[in-house]
């Protein structure tokens, strides 16, 4: 399964909201549950979701969620009353507990900024959300020889790659924070190297100090590439590696957002 894979992946689940927490400075885990969670396939590694929210007003209509994504799908959800169906964002599983019907789900805290963060940081108990399983992006690659790189947005989908690696993996994961204080315990294997690049300027454009690093690094290669979080840091960071001789079919690549437009 690969992204090109999400459009064919079907399957929705209703939870509620049990808990919100702030885990680091720039963090908020919120975690939901639900008899439909224990359905929810367990794909590992960067398993995503789209995760349709409540509105304020309390006037959500969740019938309006598709089973699938594809165009009848997506064409499903448009033709929904703009004024009731769910604002959707995509995010991945930070934890899977399916024998409790439970979801953890890490969202970056700005502040104001954006809709889904501030909606995290003010989740109440019991709120209806929705996920629509939208597979995985990542594949194990035959070589056994990794190169993960993301900024805080990616990094759910970083910690469930090197969580679920076999255990004689090699490489090194790049994931750039905005604060010393938001690296997070991670489940790497002892051949992996795991290093944490803080921003040492807030107003930094974030993905920037990632991608710098990436191109001080020679690739081992053959070598199993992933790259995640704002859209420069996606392509230029498979543009460089492209160039320094990995093959593009080598690199999983993905922009989950891109800086000056909402999401």
């Amino acid at each position: 399964m690969a992204f090109a894979d999400a459009r064919k992946t079907r399957g929705h689940y209703l939870a509620e909201v049990v808990r919100s927490e702030r885990v680091t400075p720039h963090m908020q885990r919120v975690t939901v549950a639900g008899d439909e969670l224990t359905r929810l396939p367990r794909h590992g590694f960067d398993q995503w979701f789209r995760l349709f929210l409540p509105r304020e007003d309390g006037t959500t209509d969740f019938d309006a969620v598709p089973e699938g994504f594809g165009m009848a799908g997506y064409l499903k959800y448009l033709m929904a009353s703009s004024h009731t169906r769910p604002l959707f964002r995509a995010y991945t599983v930070r934890g899977h507990r399916p024998e409790s019907g439970e979801v953890d789900i890490d969202l970056v805290a700005h502040g104001d900024a954006g809709v889904a963060g501030p909606w995290a940081q003010r989740a109440q108990r019991g709120e209806r959300v929705m996920l629509l399983d939208q597979g995985r992006g990542f594949e194990p690659h035959p070589s056994g020889e990794y190169l993960l790189v993301g900024d805080e947005s990616a990094l759910p989908a970083v910690a469930g790659i090197l969580r679920d690696l076999p255990r004689d993996a090699r490489g090194i994961a790049l994931v750039e924070i905005p604060d010393p204080d938001d690296a997070q315990p991670l489940e790497a294997p002892e051949g992996v190297e795991v290093r944490w690049l803080p921003r040492a300027d807030p107003l930094a454009q974030p993905g920037r100090l990632a991608l710098e690093t990436l191109r001080t690094i020679a690739p081992v290669l053959p070598v199993g590439v992933y790259i995640a979080g704002e859209q420069t840091l996606a392509a230029e960071g498979r543009r460089h590696l492209v160039a320094a001789g990995v093959p593009k079919h080598d690199i999983a690549f993905t922009g989950y957002w891109k800086v000056g437009r909402a999401g």
